[in-house]
């Protein structure tokens, strides 16, 4: 039986919109045209604000400057990525994201290719800015002519006037070469890296991560990390020092995980240990500790929630993480066990906090997505300041900056200490005597063509996990309405059907048994067009028995009011308990707080 039966739209973003104004040297010479006002969901990408570029976008790091505007650094060009005039660029916003200066070019676009810029702004106000810089133009390999954006020298150069000018010389920085570059193609004379880790900073030091490549084309990765203890303070470039770590021959890497090791970046605890993770093809990224500040770190392992538990799953896209200024972490990522690199919408968060030297992740939410499920946004950035958060994405071709709601990611934050049945939105609820008659009048269920959607949700006891016990039901006569129902995978679903259109999802395999409570919630979330399964307080990933736990709603779905009257468990085989509908979809960490509610014993 299928899992999923919908049409889906597939027509790209084709237009973006930018209106240029004039507003006096700070630039805010390219004012950007304003959300549109029919979005009313902050998570939508196309609610952004645009950032200049040149027509290829990349890696749009954000730093505040001591004069409290933001910097932007990216990488651009008017060709496609690794295209020959792809260069490091910047912009200045004066009004936290919602407008920007012209670009000011780092390097020019006529010299060797130089990309993937990560930027550091010292207390002292001066900004650095990392990046590949392919000095000695290396064009070809053998006969062939290559891309060259991760080929040559890592460099940076550095602005004391807050991003306006750049240092006229350009600094190189101490690779050395080890036992990956002898081994590429080149045998160590030319370098292949590249770094999507934006410094951090803990004391004096500053630390960032890149990965090298032991053969062209991406291939052989491993992980690397400079440290300095006195960029924060030494005004001499020629005099700033440099640890490159892990010490020896030796990137960060595990044989076991694949010639795909790559995107290594990192966040600081607060006894010092750093944590990494980075990206893989094995369906997860990985993750490392070091407990001596980047000289060893512990053999990579497959991400987990939280020691000993659950995989994280997630394809070949940039596994982003942070800390926020009040100690605690956010991850940004795919949540689905894809190997390649599509599947990058929408984007899913996770709140992280620390424990016993160790980052503990909450559930993952739905943090942004665009409404074409064949976009692809990544290489986030965070960006605090006067108690809000922003966060910057990119679809290689249009970056935006997105306001944050706060109150996500506190939920995911305090999420493991949720004890509260959510009361916003509810429109039926009923303990188990109620449900007992079997029949209740079926409350309104938005349409699916407005923005909004609707969440279900029960405690549920089994007798036995045979197919076709229906749990809900309300039809009308031609098909309309909704259904919950056991599977032959011994598996709940739902399936949502207009008249003419069906959508249909169930939960993971694996998760329910015979004789036990379980609490269930079905999240129906029209913005991104996604059904959610959360069981037992864990939000459906697909498990061992496919790489998503989540599904798409076909978008030509529109209501699915079916008959007046819901049916109640008019099959189930063992009982329900309790049951709630809410005329919205449900944040994750509501149905957690629901699933530590239970009923009460009878």
């Amino acid at each position: 039986m299928p899992r999923l039966n919908c049409r889906v739209n597939c027509a790209k973003l084709r237009n973006r919109f930018l209106t240029f104004l004039l507003v006096g040297w700070l630039g805010i010479g390219a004012a950007l045209a304003a959300p549109p006002d029919a979005i009313t969901d902050w998570r939508n990408i196309r609610s952004g604000w645009v950032i200049p570029d040149e027509g290829y976008c990349d890696q749009p790091y954000i730093v505040v400057t001591t004069n409290g505007h933001w910097l932007c650094t990216l990488t651009t060009g008017h060709g496609q990525e690794g295209q020959r005039g792809q260069h490091v660029a910047a912009t200045i916003s004066s009004n936290q994201g919602r407008t920007w200066s012209h670009l000011i070019n780092i390097e020019p676009a006529d010299g060797p290719e130089a990309s993937w810029a990560v930027p550091l702004v010292t207390p002292g106000g001066r900004v650095y800015v990392f990046y590949d810089y392919n000095g000695d133009q290396v064009e070809t390999l053998g006969d062939r002519r290559i891309r060259a954006d991760m080929l040559g020298w890592y460099v940076f150069r550095f602005s004391d006037d807050h991003g306006r000018t750049w240092s006229k010389e350009r600094y190189r920085l101490p690779v050395r070469v080890t036992a990956c570059d002898r081994a590429n193609d080149w045998a160590g004379a030319v370098q292949i890296f590249w770094g999507i880790s934006k410094p951090i900073t803990f004391g004096s030091t500053a630390l960032f991560g890149f990965t090298k490549l032991g053969r062209y084309m991406l291939e052989n990765g491993e992980g690397w990390f400079f440290r300095s203890d006195n960029i924060l303070t030494e005004p001499d470039p020629n005099r700033i020092h440099w640890q490159m770590l892990p010490e020896g021959d030796q990137g960060l890497r595990a044989p076991e995980f694949g010639s795909i090791q790559e995107e290594h970046n990192i966040v600081v605890l607060s006894d010092g240990t750093l944590f990494c993770m980075y990206r893989t093809t094995m369906d997860h990224p990985c993750q490392a500790y070091s407990r001596d500040g980047g000289r060893t770190w512990s053999r990579p392992e497959p991400a987990v929630y939280s020691p000993g538990g659950r995989r994280f799953k997630h394809p070949r896209a940039c596994p982003k993480i942070w800390k926020a200024k009040n100690g605690r972490f956010l991850f940004w990522f795919q949540h689905h066990g894809g190997k390649d690199f599509l599947g990058r919408n929408p984007a899913w968060i996770c709140g992280g906090v620390e424990k016993d030297g160790q980052i503990l992740w909450s559930q993952p939410e739905i943090l942004l997505y665009d409404e074409d499920p064949n976009t692809r946004m990544s290489y986030p950035d965070l960006i605090e300041q006067d108690g809000h958060y922003w966060i910057t994405e990119t679809q290689k071709t249009i970056a935006r900056v997105h306001p944050i709601d706060s109150g996500l990611l506190e939920d995911l934050w305090r999420q493991a200490d949720q004890r509260e049945v959510a009361k916003a939105g509810l429109v039926f609820s009923a303990p188990t005597q109620a449900l007992r008659a079997g029949e209740v009048a079926a409350p309104e269920f938005p349409n699916l063509d407005g923005p909004s959607g609707f969440s279900l949700d029960f405690w549920i006891r089994f007798d036995e996990l045979t197919a076709g016990q229906v749990i809900l039901e309300a039809h009308r006569p031609g098909g309309q309405g909704l259904a919950v129902s056991t599977t032959s995978r011994r598996t709940v679903q739902l399936e949502l059907n207009d008249g003419q259109v069906k959508s249909a999802w169930d939960c993971d395999a694996g998760l329910l048994k015979p004789h036990q409570l379980h609490h269930l919630a079905i999240i129906v979330d029209r913005g991104p067009r996604i059904i959610t399964f959360v069981v037992d307080g864990l939000v459906c990933d697909g498990g061992t028995g496919g790489p998503y736990g989540w599904g798409r709603i076909d978008p030509a779905l529109r209501s699915v009011n079916g008959a007046p009257v819901l049916k109640i468990a008019p099959s189930l085989q063992g009982e329900l308990k309790s049951l709630r509908i809410y005329d919205r979809p449900l944040r994750h960490a509501e149905a957690i707080g629901n699933f530590h509610c239970p009923p009460p014993a009878e």
